[in-house]
């Protein structure tokens, strides 16, 4: 008898067990199938959903490829996997992601049926910020905060020599590098850091006549370093901590240095442009050469500066940088800042970069004779070759 509890008890487990196993299976073909999307005109694409907000959705085919369209434009979606819902007038933290709504979703009629493990929510589609798949929302949520990953950006290099009566050589280079968390454009930001590299130099040798008095070398010298790390509040308000150094040898200025923190707002932001506005309180010692009588300086101060970025056709970006520095303990030790820059591509990674940097020193200390005076005014003009950095 026990013997025939015992066969019937692992009859029914190992039917259980293949029950189960099937089941998931089921689960698992489901997720995997194709997603559908049918057109108002009868027309339909199966592939993935990749993205959608309130008023367009985007989607990937294998025949047509990535596309965009308007919701108006759609009569129906159908998919097996799992979405997150992001609603307009909804409230969450990057800190608090479980309480976000997800789970398989279908689309008719102008709204969204989000099918999740406990209940059935249904929604306008003109409510919705953001629809996407649980995995992307998931990496991003949780992704790897190691400091020295996930950077992009860019870097220039230009060079001239000249060699005649005058040995003339000159070399620009610069870099940026930037890190957005999350590295999507459709989620909210959480933070981003900046670091920003520019430096020219140039050097002039003379040809010596015979028994004649020796002429020196002509040195021009300009560096500039800058780094910055932003602490979003919201989609558009953020908190900022900053450093910059600056080297100038023709205005005298040896080094300068600024550590402040202030607040930050994107104006716009969209696919062809951006604009930020800033606002700092800081410190900043300025230095200069010993060529210059010593009028070191300690100052209190704030930079204001305006970013804006400029998608142009033919892939050409156009960037301008505005900054005015005025210091609160010594009012006339004010300095400003331009710096624009346009970008041609050329061939995959590279680009042509073409840029001016405008420098102005209210307070550049008087030189020693017989040293020339120092200008209160720098410009430059740089030409190079631009590699984006992935």
């Amino acid at each position: 008898m026990k013997k025939t509890h015992l066969s019937l008890l692992f009859l029914f487990l190992f039917v259980t067990t293949i029950l189960s196993a099937q089941g998931n299976g089921n689960d698992r073909n489901k997720a995997q199938d194709p997603d559908t999307l049918i057109f108002v005109n009868g027309d339909q694409l199966t592939g993935k959903l990749t993205h959608s907000t309130g008023d367009s959705v985007s989607f990937h085919s294998d025949m047509a490829g990535d596309i965009t369209v308007p919701w108006s434009k759609v009569k129906e979606l159908r998919s097996n996997r799992q979405f997150v819902v992001l609603g307009k007038n909804s409230h969450w933290s990057w800190r608090n992601t479980q309480k976000i709504p997800s789970g398989s979703i279908q689309v008719s009629d102008n709204k969204i049926e989000l099918t999740g493990k406990q209940e059935t929510q249904t929604m306008p589609i003109k409510s919705t910020a953001d629809v996407l798949d649980l995995d992307t929302f998931s990496r991003e949520a949780h992704r790897d905060t190691n400091f020295f990953r996930n950077w992009k950006g860019s870097a220039t290099l230009g060079i001239t020599a000249i060699q005649a009566t005058q040995n003339n050589y000159t070399y620009t280079a610069g870099a940026s590098l930037a890190r957005n968390m999350p590295m999507v454009d459709y989620l909210p930001p959480r933070n981003r850091t900046f670091a920003n590299f520019s430096g020219s130099y140039s050097r002039i040798t003379q040809r010596q006549a015979q028994d004649a008095p020796v002429l020196p070398d002509l040195k021009t010298s300009i560096y500039h370093v800058d780094s910055e790390r932003d602490e979003y509040l919201s989609s558009r308000m953020y908190l900022l901590g900053a450093v910059a150094f600056d080297h100038n040898f023709s205005q005298g200025l040896d080094l300068q240095q600024i550590y402040g923190g202030g607040v930050g707002w994107t104006v716009i932001k969209n696919q062809q442009q951006t604009l930020d506005l800033k606002a700092t309180l800081q410190y900043e010692k300025q230095d200069f050469l010993a060529s210059s009588i010593n009028v070191n300086t300690d100052l209190i101060g704030s930079t204001f500066s305006v970013n804006y970025l400029r998608n142009l056709p033919l892939k050409i970006v156009f960037q301008q940088q505005l900054q005015y520095l005025p210091a609160y303990n010594l009012p006339n030790a004010y300095s400003a800042n331009e710096t624009n820059s346009l970008t041609f591509p050329l061939y995959k990674r590279f680009r042509f970069q073409i840029g001016t940097q405008d420098s102005y020193l209210n307070n550049p200390p008087t030189a020693i004779y017989p040293a020339p005076p120092n200008q209160r005014n720098s410009f430059q003009f740089t030409t190079g070759v631009n590699i984006i950095l992935k």
